[in-house]
């Protein structure tokens, strides 16, 4: 494992084909959430490094910014008022969150350009990592390999949809495979406001694959969500892989 000041890095077992860049959730860190999502295992009891040797997985670490409501600072993408109420008091969300796309922008151009273009990059994050991520792919215009995200919800939501629907702007970013899982017993994130996403994202024109569990709260859930995660992860792949012959 590799430690920057701003990544936590899992080099590839095996020759380097694709890179995972994950974002964590508000409150956590980059290391701490390699960790916790590391143990994840799928109904054959295997973790993510033994099925895709072939992945880097890069874990991008958000700064410490002040938390109003919290009143402390915290490893955040953005400080926010309400998890529970994402679209109230916007003007608190949008200097941290520009600053974290610019974060996370000069990332994923690191990573491309090491593994061979942005179609070899997946995209990744839970809770406040899932929004910064989605926002970053569509104010940027991110034609990237993919996307799933965990208990998540699309911040600045109406001023992306005005993004969106400017004439000319390249609909490249509408074409990436995206899967979203959420559970109906999270109490940090509701499900409507994943819902929400997945809805938003359905009418600018995404292929969105969304997948509610009754259990398991704010987190992946094993093996079920494991499962999809590895299979949307494993068709990627395949996809590049006959895109190459």
């Amino acid at each position: 494992m590799i430690l920057n000041a701003n990544a936590h890095i899992v080099p590839s077992a095996a020759r380097h084909t694709h890179t995972v860049v994950f974002l964590h959730g508000r409150g956590s860190d980059a290391s701490t959430f390699c960790s916790e999502i590391f143990e994840s295992q799928d109904s054959d009891r295997r973790f993510f490094t033994e099925l895709f040797p072939g992945i880097k997985w890069v874990f991008p670490c958000a700064k410490k910014r002040y938390a109003e409501t919290e009143d402390e600072d915290m490893h955040q993408w953005f400080d926010m008022l309400s998890v529970q109420r994402p679209q109230e008091d916007v003007d608190v969300q949008k200097a941290g969150l520009w600053e974290s796309v610019a974060q996370v922008l000069e990332v994923l151009a690191q990573e491309a350009e090491i593994v061979g273009g942005m179609k070899n990059v997946i995209i990744a994050g839970i809770n406040q990592g899932c929004a910064t991520a989605m926002f970053t792919l569509l104010t940027a215009g991110i034609h990237a390999g993919g996307f799933f995200g965990l208990c998540g919800w699309l911040p600045l939501a109406e001023e992306i949809q005005e993004l969106m629907q400017v004439p000319g702007r390249s609909k490249d970013v509408l074409k990436i495979p995206v899967l979203l899982q959420h559970c109906r017993d999270d109490d940090v994130v509701p499900l409507q406001n994943g819902e929400d996403l997945a809805e938003r994202l359905r009418k600018m024109g995404m292929q969105v694959e969304w997948k509610c569990f009754d259990h398991g709260g704010h987190w992946l859930v094993e093996p079920k969500g494991m499962d999809g995660i590895v299979r949307f992860i494993g068709d990627i792949i395949k996809h590049s892989e006959t895109a190459v012959r």
